[in-house]
């Protein structure tokens, strides 16, 4: 069982508030993640969404593509629009030989819109779930006929953000849906790392790994803030760097066998958390705990 360690390019440009990053190039993310020492990356809104354009800049760098970003819409329609609307994406997927494809509904999804409290986020009825997860079912069962795994990811002001509802998700759904473990979403939502970890480490197929700020998210659900304002008031960093026990959540990864991802994240304000020092200080920390923990690390190319 091995692990790769990856970053997600929002150390240097942010996907949910374009604001953040907008300046900084798509190549300065390549050279620097590789400089880090990271052996790949995920998908950001900068990168190309063919393989013919992007594959040459990852190869440029020595860099592979750990996975990318999917919004579907399966609450409001079926399964097969979903499956026709990913083509493109799948098609990328497989060409830059992604094993598991980060998936999300964002459906009535508040977490783009820094107007919205994230405590309106959205909150399924039993019709909603009697709708939702045998669609789910299908795109899964679809996707690992290609070859593909999906990885669901919980996230802050979507259908599927606290500990109940990825509870719910689990039970209902078949092992075709893995789960994207999050710790920073999985905190942020009230959730317990370890607790996520020995529920559902069997379905986790792919690895979020970011750290929180206690007292950011204190203040943020004092002030009933939205998922963006906690951002920029810096509710997660980089691994290591905040309230987390890294060292017990990576542990807890390795009893379950776990040999995917590490993919290393943290939404800052790039002009107050310069991009360089977090994928350095990242990559060290990532690399370190992750042996300590017992995971065994791929070579990097």
């Amino acid at each position: 069982m091995t692990v790769r360690l990856g970053v997600n390019p929002l150390l240097w440009t942010n996907d949910d508030l374009p604001l953040l990053g907008d300046e900084t190039p798509l190549t300065q993310c390549l050279a620097e993640a590789r400089r880090a020492g990271y052996q790949g990356v995920e998908m950001g809104r900068k990168f190309p969404t063919t393989f013919d354009a992007l594959g040459p800049l990852l190869a440029d760098e020595s860099l592979v593509l750990a996975s990318g970003w999917y919004s579907s819409n399966l609450l409001e329609h079926e399964a097969d629009v979903e499956i026709e609307a990913l083509q493109g994406h799948l098609a990328l997927m497989k060409a830059a030989g992604v094993s598991d494809m980060v998936f999300c509904e964002t459906a009535r999804c508040v977490h783009l819109d820094r107007d919205l409290a994230v405590s309106r986020r959205p909150r399924l009825t039993d019709a909603d779930w009697q709708t939702l997860a045998p669609r789910l079912n299908r795109v899964a069962d679809y996707l690992a006929e290609q070859g593909i795994r999906l990885a669901y990811h919980h996230h802050m002001g979507t259908p599927i953000q606290s500990t109940d509802d990825v509870a719910r998700l689990m039970n209902e759904t078949g092992d075709n849906v893995g789960l994207l473990f999050d710790t920073g979403h999985c905190r942020f939502a009230g959730g317990d790392p370890l607790d996520w970890v020995a529920r559902w480490g069997r379905r986790i197929n792919h690895v979020h790994c970011k750290d929180v700020r206690e007292a950011v998210i204190a203040r943020s659900r004092n002030r009933n803030a939205s998922f963006l304002d906690a951002v920029v008031d810096g509710v997660f960093t980089i691994p290591g760097d905040g309230d987390l026990d890294f060292e017990a959540i990576l542990g807890q990864l390795a009893a379950q066998g776990y040999d995917g991802w590490l993919v290393a994240e943290a939404e800052q304000d790039q002009t107050v958390a310069p991009s360089w020092p977090l994928a350095q200080r990242s990559y060290r920390y990532l690399h370190d705990t992750a042996r300590s923990a017992g995971l065994r690390l791929a070579e990097a190319a």
